[in-house]
């Protein structure tokens, strides 16, 4: 099957170079295309892919969406598969591409993602190993009354869907979701019978050092994406929020992690309020 990867640019200066020679050093699959979106940057990044002749299209600030950028490319794909992408992930193996497109290519999937793991020693580094574990899976929607909202987790940091079914269930409908844009398609996907698949051996680096500032603000546009999106109340959100803070508190003690330890409560205090102001705002609560 061949497969057009989909990667939103913006500020990439440090990055892209690297990242568009992993993407070439793939084996065993076959890259149609290779789609990079640039939203108007302050850095040197379009310049850097014109001096290395490296394709791209540009997208004005004022018209940026996580979801309507990828979409609007994803439509016109005439690839089997579509691989969404973010810029700042760093490909470990020449394998993690046919490893991620395999369940879809052999009929066990409708999409994949890869596991993700944080180079830093901090809050995150817990995070995703909850959220990505050792072991591979595959849920659909039997799933749903066991795992409740973890059902639909899914990350297009490093993801794939087979492009006629994106395109069958009409992608993210045309919305302009700043976030979450990832768990709004795998939702969909589900609740149509399909199934989703977490491939443990497509492994990429995935790593942040988030200001609390920084986390409210992630926070605080997933609780809006939550209030404009309320079905998925009926899942459990506040249950896994729960259950991820007693896992990191857990693992930093056990680790005696104590940069982690410090960073617990005002990380977890800015989480929370980052959600709940959120949700206030995405209801139209003043």
């Amino acid at each position: 099957m061949k497969v057009e990867i989909i990667c939103p640019l913006y500020n990439a200066a440090d990055c892209i170079l690297k990242l568009h020679k992993s993407l070439l050093a793939q084996k065993n699959v076959e890259i149609a295309k290779l789609s990079y979106a640039l939203t108007e940057s302050r850095d040197n990044t379009e310049e850097i892919l014109k001096s290395n002749s490296i394709p791209y299209s540009l997208v004005k600030k004022t018209e940026f969406s996580h979801s309507l950028t990828r979409e609007k490319i994803a439509l016109q794909s005439q690839s089997d598969i579509l691989v969404f992408i973010s810029q700042d992930i760093e490909i470990i193996d020449e394998n993690w591409l046919v490893n991620l497109v395999a369940p879809i290519v052999n009929g066990e999937a409708a999409a994949c993602y890869s596991r993700q793991i944080s180079k830093f020693n901090n809050i995150e580094k817990y995070t995703r190993e909850k959220n990505y574990p050792a072991e591979s899976s595959l849920v659909g929607k039997d799933d749903i009354e066991k795992l409740g909202l973890r059902t639909f987790f899914f990350s297009d940091a490093s993801s794939a869907i087979k492009t006629d079914i994106f395109k069958q269930l009409n992608g993210y409908d045309q919305k302009k979701l700043p976030i979450s844009e990832d768990m709004y398609i795998a939702y969909k996907i589900i609740m149509a019978g399909y199934s989703i698949k977490y491939c443990a051996d497509s492994v990429v680096y995935h790593s942040h050092k988030f200001t609390l500032k920084q986390l409210y603000c992630r926070y605080y546009l997933t609780g809006m994406f939550m209030a404009q999106n309320s079905y998925l109340d009926q899942y459990g959100t506040s249950k896994t929020g729960g259950g991820m803070a007693k896992y990191i508190l857990k693992r930093a003690l056990r680790q005696f992690n104590m940069p982690v330890l410090f960073r617990f409560i005002p990380d977890m205090i800015a989480r929370w309020l980052g959600m709940k102001n959120g949700k206030k705002a995405g209801r139209g609560v003043k």
